[in-house]
C-alpha cells in the first residue's frame, strides 16, 4: 500500500510544484538552495525542481513547504492578517542537513556543545545537584518534564522550543555561527557507522562506543513491547571524535536498553560517567528509513496530528517503533537510550532537528494543520488527563525566564522563531 500513496504523492507534489519546475521570472531573486544562510519569503523564489537530486523522495516535499509557506505568508501580509511579530520574512533563517555543513561548521558546532559542558550550571544545587555545567542545565530541565512532554499534545512544540533555546545557547554562550543542522536519518539507516554522522574524525559527532559484551537476551525498547537482536558492537565508551572521553552527569534512568549502567543514585543526583553507545544497524534500517518519513508525510492515514503524532512517536503495542524512537535507539547506550536523560547524547540535538524538520514538512503539505494539536497533558494519558490546548503554557525554568504556549510555537515563521529547512 505505501507504493501507492508514494505514487499518489509524488504526482499531487508535482501539481504542487508545478510553479518551480518551470524556470523563475528573471525579476526574482533565486533561493540558493545549498547555500543560502537565509532567504526572502516576500521577494525569492526557488529554483527548478530537479528531481535528479531528489534522492530521497524528501526535496520536493521541502518544495511543497516553502512555496506554501511563501504563498501563506504573502496573502497574509497584503491582507494585513500577519500579526507583528519577532520573524523579518525578508530574513528567514535556513537550517541544513548535518552533511551540508562545512569542516569548519560541524567544528564549530562540536566545539560550541563542549563549550556548555564547561559553562557553569544555573539550576539550583538543591534542586539538582548532579547538574554540573550549563549543558546539564538542559538535560535536567528534560528530564523533571519527561512525564509530560511524550505522547502528550505538548510533544512536537515543546520539543520545537527547547531546540531553538538551545540553538540560542550555542550561539550566545559560546560563539556558534553556522547553520543549525539535522540529521537525516535515512542517509545513515543502512549504514550508521562508520558515517558522515557517526565517525572518528573530528568533522563528526563520534563513533561508536567500544565493545563491551551486553544485553544476552535481546535489546528492549518500549518497556520490553519490543525486543530487538544485540548487536555485536558498542556498549563501552565513545573515545574516538569531538565527544571522545566527555563526562556525562546526569541519569540513567531508564536505561534498561544498556544492561551493563550503573543507575543513578537519584534522581537528579550526581553519576559522573563516560558517554556509552551502541550503535544499532538493526535499528536504523528497519525503523529509520526515507521510506518511513515519508510515509508521515503523505499516507492520508497521517493526515491528522492525532495518528501522525501517534506513529511518528511510536507504535510499541503493534510491534513498530517509528522514526522518532528508531533516532534515539540508532546510538542507543548511556544516556542516549535513557527515555529521561537522553539529551546528555550530544546527537539529540541533531535528531531532534530532523523531528521537527518532519513536523514542520508534515505541517506545509496542508497549512491548515499548522494549528492542529492532540492528545492529553500526560504520558500516554497515564493518569487520565483533559486535552491539550494551544493556550497550555509551557515554562522552562533556568533554560529561560520566558513563558509561552502552544499556540506560541506551531510555526516556524511566527512567535519565537524565524527558519525554515532546506
Amino acid at each position: 500500500m505505501l507504493s501507492k500513496w508514494l505514487f499518489t504523492a509524488a504526482v499531487a507534489a508535482s501539481t504542487l510544484i508545478g510553479s518551480a519546475s518551470a524556470a523563475p521570472p528573471a525579476s526574482k531573486k533565486v533561493i540558493d538552495i545549498e547555500n543560502a544562510a537565509t532567504v526572502n519569503l516576500l521577494e525569492e523564489v526557488l529554483p527548478p525542481y530537479d528531481a535528479k537530486k531528489d534522492v530521497d523522495g524528501l526535496l520536493k516535499h521541502t518544495y511543497t513547504a516553502v512555496e506554501k509557506l511563501i504563498e501563506l505568508e504573502k496573502n497574509s501580509n497584503a491582507n494585513g492578517k500577519r500579526a507583528p511579530g519577532k520573524c523579518n520574512l525578508k530574513k528567514v533563517t535556513v537550517r541544513r542537513e548535518w552533511g551540508a555543513l562545512t569542516n569548519n561548521q560541524k567544528k564549530s558546532y562540536t566545539n560550541a556543545i563542549k563549550c556548555l559542558m564547561t559553562k557553569p550550571a544555573r539550576s539550583d544545587p538543591a534542586f539538582a545537584p548532579g547538574a554540573k555545567s550549563r549543558y546539564d542545565d538542559f538535560v535536567a530541565v528534560h528530564m523533571v518534564q519527561t512525564v509530560s512532554i511524550h505522547a502528550t499534545a505538548n510533544f512536537l512544540s515543546w520539543h520545537r522550543w527547547y531546540l531553538h533555546l538551545f540553538d540560542k545557547a550555542l550561539r550566545e554562550e559560546c560563539g556558534y555561527a553556522g547553520p543549525t543542522p539535522y540529521w537525516n536519518w535515512g542517509n545513515t539507516a543502512n549504514k550508521p557507522y562508520p558515517s558522515y554522522i557517526f565517525n572518528d574524525s573530528e568533522f563528526g559527532l563520534s563513533g561508536d562506543g567500544e565493545y563491551i559484551p551486553h544485553n544476552p537476551n535481546g535489546v528492549p525498547l518500549g518497556g520490553g513491547l519490543i525486543v530487538v537482536p544485540t548487536p555485536k558492537n558498542g556498549g563501552g565508551c565513545v573515545t574516538t571524535g569531538p565527544f571522545a572521553n566527555i563526562t556525562v552527569n546526569l541519569g540513567p534512568i531508564d536505561a534498561s536498553n544498556l544492561d551493563i549502567v550503573s543507575p543513578s543514585p537519584g534522581f537528579l543526583e550526581h553519576n559522573p560517567r563516560c558517554l556509552r553507545r551502541v550503535i544499532n544497524q538493526y535499528i536504523s534500517s528497519r525503523w529509520g528509513t526515507h521510506k518511513e518519513v515519508l510515509d508521515l508525510i503523505v499516507n492520508p492515514k497521517y493526515s491528522k496530528i492525532g495518528p501522525f503524532q501517534n506513529r511518528f512517536q511510536g507504535e510499541f503495542e503493534n510491534g513498530y517503533v517509528g522514526v522518532h524512537a528508531a533516532g534515539h535507539f540508532t546510538m542507543g547506550g548511556d544516556p542516549g537510550g535513557d527515555f529521561f536523560a537522553s539529551p546528555g547524547e550530544p546527537v539529540f540535538w541533531v535528531h531532534h532537528g530532523q523531528v521537527d524538520r518532519v513536523w514542520w514538512m508534515w505541517q506545509m503539505a496542508d497549512p491548515r494543520r499548522i494549528n492542529t494539536i492532540a492528545g492529553t497533558i500526560t504520558l500516554f494519558n497515564d493518569p487520565p488527563s483533559r486535552n491539550g490546548t494551544l493556550q497550555d503554557e509551557i515554562e522552562m525554568g533556568v533554560l529561560t525566564p520566558e513563558i509561552v504556549t502552544i499556540g506560541d510555537l506551531v510555526s516556524t515563521t511566527k512567535g519565537p522563531f524565524c527558519y525554515i529547512y532546506l
